[in-house]
């Protein structure tokens, strides 16, 4: 089988070598187990505290009508995510801390800011509509926005874009309105209870009607603007400080003003919710779909136009590029290697379309200055793990470039084709980029 070139040693030695002397609080194991038992005491209270104001049976009717969504929202951010798809313990993470403590640092802090109001101005009715549309949006989206930053700082290989960046703040938003829909949902179904309700004219209904038919994407679409400022933050330099702080503040002032607008929409007179549903939140929707998804076709025009110098060096295979940079083909060459190899081979593709995406977006970055300093060390790695899997990638991204072609003409590849090669030995080193230099 042939190898791949060797490379020089990074200076800094082996992978991890960094922490063999670190504290113990710095170590990895240490940091996640912190984590998970953050998010999980956080899930417990904040169930309690639900479970107490919606009774037990109001809890358990909420659950079941806010859950839902939740599925369909998941899947439309993954389907975003799939250029490059990005771990799913990033969401994971994103969806329990919005489920879980956001939802308990929301509850908290408007509790104690509407009763403090209430207090100050003996008013209880004006406090509620100040703490609705004031106080709400401002602690709602910094507490969300907090597990966009976390990824951000801490997971910086996988978040690389505007499209990264949505969907984060997307799952997260979508954990915060889980917990949020089984609270208005369960005290909808106690109110009923307590009137004798029931039926298509119920609090129960109308509750469920408003929050998850009509604007299950309300709380995603507020805080999405605070990821695609941490998206854009993420494609701007080491060195642009100032674009890299105030990008993502103006996205979550933008979510800030959203979710204001939205929260006093009933102040507006009897029709507000509506005017505000359709005059601006619709549209909001409606653009904000548009630019995810050209941002997406642009990402993968990125693959088509920077893999080419790696098959000039023997790296990929003639068409490689173009495969890649269509989902079409991306997705015959699965199926072609999950026909061939099974679950493995197709597992092996997907894997292998996902690093060479990233490697296209690094040597983007590169070559408009803005990679980091690991750029050469990062490239070797993915080139690495691209070699380890051309085995069943190289036929089935080359079977899917026939495809296309025969398609072009009308037929269909015959039965006993086979795609050509299974590669070889690179025959010049990997085109290497120098971030440094002008």
């Amino acid at each position: 089988m042939a190898t791949c070139p060797p490379y020089p040693t990074h200076p800094t030695g082996p992978a991890g070598g960094a922490l063999r002397h670190a504290h113990w609080w710095q170590k990895r194991w240490v940091r996640y187990g912190a984590l998970s038992t953050l998010l999980a005491l956080s899930g417990l209270v904040i169930l309690a505290l639900v479970r107490e104001q919606t009774g037990t049976e109001g809890f358990l009717v909420g659950l079941g009508l806010a859950v839902l969504p939740v599925p369909l929202l998941v899947a439309a951010f993954r389907w975003l995510d799939r250029v490059e798809p990005g771990p799913w313990r990033n969401l994971l993470f994103s969806f329990a801390w919005g489920a879980c403590a956001a939802a308990l640092i929301a509850i908290v802090a408007n509790s104690f800011a509407t009763r403090w109001i209430a207090t100050a101005t003996a008013d209880p009715s004006h406090a509620d509509t100040l703490g609705a549309t004031v106080i709400a949006p401002v602690v709602e989206e910094m507490a969300k926005a907090a597990a966009v930053l976390l990824v951000f700082l801490f997971r910086r290989r996988d978040f690389t874009g505007i499209v990264d960046g949505v969907v984060i703040a997307g799952v997260t938003a979508t954990g915060f309105a889980f917990t949020e829909n089984i609270l208005y949902l369960g005290t909808a179904f106690g109110t009923d209870q307590l009137s004798g309700d029931s039926g298509i004219a119920s609090v129960t209904a109308a509750t469920f009607f408003v929050r998850v038919i009509m604007s299950p994407f309300a709380h995603p679409l507020f805080t999405v603007l605070t990821g695609i400022g941490f998206g854009i933050a993420a494609l701007s330099g080491d060195r642009q400080h100032v674009r890299r702080v105030l990008l993502p503040l103006l996205g979550l002032l933008l979510a800030m003003g959203m979710h204001a607008m939205w929260n006093g929409s009933a102040a507006f007179g009897e029709y507000g919710f509506f005017a505000v549903y359709a005059a601006f939140m619709v549209p909001a929707f409606g653009l904000l779909t548009w630019l995810v998804i050209w941002t997406r076709q642009r990402e993968l025009r990125t693959v088509r136009e920077e893999l080419p110098a790696y098959v000039a060096a023997g790296w990929l295979a003639p068409g490689e590029p173009f495969a890649l940079g269509s989902m079409r083909d991306r997705r015959v060459a699965r199926q072609y290697a999950r026909h061939r190899g099974g679950r493995d081979a197709a597992r092996s593709v997907a894997q292998y379309e996902a690093y060479a995406t990233s490697l296209a977006f690094l040597r983007r970055r590169g070559r408009r200055g803005r990679a980091g300093a690991d750029f050469v060390v990062r490239e070797r790695e993915l080139l690495h793990e691209l070699w380890g899997r051309r085995e069943f990638a190289r036929p089935a991204l080359q079977h899917a470039v026939a495809a296309r072609a025969w398609a072009a003409y009308g037929y269909a590849p015959p039965a006993h084709w086979q795609p050509y090669g299974h590669g070889s030995q690179p025959t010049a080193p990997y085109p290497v980029y120098n971030p440094y230099r002008s």
